[in-house]
């Protein structure tokens, strides 16, 4: 938020420089910039296919890594209420059964926001050499009469092929690696293009903690930012046509403190900001009810104040985007949501 007369002040040396400088940020309006890292997602943006949405926020107020995440996967107002997903819950209009799920977590496990009583399928690669074609029929015959994991072989196999013979020598031991986001991207395109293939993909990118060194226009947080963007990109050119049908949100647990800490990093927050993409998003806006950055517009002090449910862009997307009822949407995928109302124009008509 460049624009805010506080800003350069309680951000201290961690303020990046404003557009048109050296090294500053990425114009959206008078107000708000992106880190120069985000080359892409800009212009996604300058094309109207993306928009961000700022001092966003799940209900939780707390500083737990844990707990938030738990709070922005079920969907409910606090930590531990629901022990599914929400994403999971919307997924019966959708459609889908064994073999033929919906939706695709691109992980060893399903995250939370994926669990539940909808059938859904992952995949991530292997850490393992790739199993010999013998080894495979043998497999196969052992389980022919058994039609749950007769199902699940055919799918992994099936899933080994779309992924691509790439994806699956990909042998990393972390997604913090800007090269296993984009590989994850690149396999998660092709899952999403192929015949009969998911609807719906997750993927989950650690490492985003930034207590120490920062930095600003280069450093550890423009490095990862990189490597999200490039990731995007690369989602983007794999998906080809079928971007135009896309809608890609990147969010949060939580944002970072305002002022920076003693060893010029942030600490956990509060208010962040939300990251929507695709050739479906009704881009080109930033959409924001700005709270302001003076000591006494701050949460506790020390965060951006939150002014936007992060689950009315949930409701929003998915409504608007993927035709999930609203009754579904207030009733069971986001209970005790009465506070958070459905987000409209996201998507383009």
């Amino acid at each position: 938020p460049y624009g805010d007369p506080d800003y350069r002040m309680v951000r201290g040396e961690l303020a990046l420089p404003a557009p048109g400088r050296e090294g500053g940020l990425l114009k959206l309006d008078d107000m708000f910039g992106l880190h120069p890292s985000l080359a892409g997602v800009h212009e996604a943006f300058k094309n109207k296919q993306a928009l961000l949405v700022h001092a966003v926020a799940s209900p939780y107020r707390e500083r737990s890594h844990f707990d938030g995440q738990d709070v922005l996967e079920n969907g409910g107002a606090e930590v531990g209420l629901l022990r599914d997903g929400w994403l999971n819950r919307a997924l019966a209009p959708l459609g889908g059964s064994l073999g033929h799920e919906a939706a695709i977590a691109m992980a060893v496990n399903t995250p939370l926001v994926l669990r539940g009583d909808n059938s859904v399928t992952s995949w991530a690669p292997s850490q393992l050499p790739d199993a010999e074609e013998s080894t495979l029929r043998r497999l196969q015959d052992l389980y022919a009469d058994d039609e749950f994991f007769a199902t699940r072989l055919a799918q992994a196999i099936n899933s080994q092929e779309i992924a691509g013979e790439e994806a699956g020598m990909q042998r990393v031991r972390n997604n913090r690696n800007a090269e296993a986001v984009r590989s994850m991207m690149q396999a998660t395109a092709r899952f999403l293009t192929a015949e009969d293939g998911p609807r719906i993909a997750v993927l989950e990118a650690g490492g985003w903690d930034t207590h120490a060194n920062q930095g600003t226009s280069n450093g550890a947080l423009a490095g990862r930012l990189n490597g999200l963007d490039a990731g995007l990109t690369a989602l983007r050119d794999g998906l080809g046509e079928t971007w135009s049908e896309t809608v890609v949100a990147v969010v949060t647990e939580f944002g970072r403190t305002v002022r920076p800490n003693g060893t010029r990093g942030t600490d956990h927050g509060t208010g962040t900001a939300a990251i929507l993409l695709g050739g479906a998003v009704n881009g080109g806006r930033v959409i924001a009810y700005w709270p302001g950055l003076g000591k006494s517009d701050l949460y506790e002090g020390r965060d951006l104040q939150p002014t936007t449910d992060v689950r009315s862009v949930f409701k929003g997307i998915l409504s608007d985007h993927l035709e999930v009822p609203d009754s579904l949407l207030e009733r069971s995928v986001f209970p005790d949501s009465a506070t958070a109302p459905h987000m409209r124009n996201l998507i383009s008509v």
